[in-house]
């Protein structure tokens, strides 16, 4: 996708602790019917908002009532499906964080650039 303006740097804000972010780490919401949907791919009609996919920054958001603001529609409005696909992505964060292999050095692996350099680890090495 080719941006329209080149030099332009996009980004939005999240409604709940009102940081500025790549609208890639947000997550875009839209309003339908009264209640609040996720639209991760970022392709549904209507007006959208943004908020960090993490309960913390959704809490903000209801605690603040900044949903009707965003949406710019009157009276309250359902977030229940918001949070409850919030709550399953975290869930499924541990989940994977849990299986992940840990950070520490395994024996027998070793880092390339540990323990000083070779003329074989750099790409603009004269001796090859």
């Amino acid at each position: 996708m080719t941006d329209a303006r080149p030099g332009k740097v996009r980004e939005r804000t999240c409604i709940g602790c009102r940081k500025r972010s790549s609208p890639t780490d947000l997550l875009r919401m839209t309003v339908s019917g009264g209640l609040v949907l996720p639209d991760p791919g970022r392709r549904a009609p209507g007006r959208g908002a943004h908020v960090h996919p993490t309960l913390e920054c959704f809490e903000l958001a209801v605690r603040r009532k900044a949903f009707p603001r965003a949406f710019k529609v009157p009276g309250p409005l359902d977030v229940t499906g918001l949070q409850e696909f919030l709550a399953q992505r975290d869930r499924q964060d541990v989940h994977t964080a849990a299986n992940r292999p840990s950070a520490a050095v395994q024996p027998g692996r070793r880092d390339r650039h540990e323990g000083g350099s070779s003329t074989h680890d750099h790409s603009m090495s004269v001796y090859r």
